[in-house]
């Protein structure tokens, strides 16, 4: 993948809305040998011989968003946020904007990939959180959020159980006034 081209994703990427301007987000970016070691972490060989989307262990780019919230306990302890209350730890924080704020960048970094002419999957780390934590030496007070793979689509793809879900009627998602 060219590297203008994801450097333009990965710029519109970090000019997110951000709480109190936190920007309590990182962005982990792996090439080449480091999505082999990603896969390496997450999807044990064995795993690999009946995995339903080989096509996605050969994603040229691997990004995973990663979010900050002891940054955003020190933000809204400084003197312009500290009357909220959320500067007194995680626990104080009945919407934890960390994850907000580490998603919308996610949605960001892929609508830009579409734009770009790229395919964009975003896919969670679940059990493999400590996993691609220790291999990529991302700090204990950080927490990745998922993994998005970047690269060329295919025309076939093989789609997954939850894309067959149909979506909710327009009028049972969108309340105008009232729910």
């Amino acid at each position: 993948m060219p590297t203008d081209v994801l450097d333009r994703i990965l710029d519109l990427a970090r000019h997110v809305p951000a709480a109190g301007n936190t920007q309590g987000l990182d962005l982990v970016v792996l090439e080449g040998e480091q999505t082999v070691k990603y896969w390496d972490a997450t999807l044990p060989s064995e795993r690999r011989v009946n995995f339903p989307w080989p096509r996605l262990l050969d994603a040229p780019v691997l990004i995973i968003p990663v979010s900050w919230p002891s940054a955003y306990v020190e933000r809204y302890s400084e003197s312009d946020k500290q009357r909220t209350g959320l500067g007194e730890g995680e626990d104080a924080w009945t919407v934890p904007y960390w994850y907000v704020d580490t998603a919308f960048s996610a949605m960001v970094a892929m609508l830009a990939a579409v734009d770009e002419g790229l395919g964009a999957l975003f896919f969670g780390q679940f059990e493999h959180e400590s996993a691609v934590k220790t291999a990529f030496n991302i700090p204990e007070d950080r927490r990745p959020v998922g993994t998005i793979a970047l690269g060329y689509a295919f025309d076939e793809q093989r789609p997954s159980a939850s894309s067959q879900r149909p979506r909710r009627a327009f009028d049972e998602v969108v309340h105008r006034g009232n729910w």
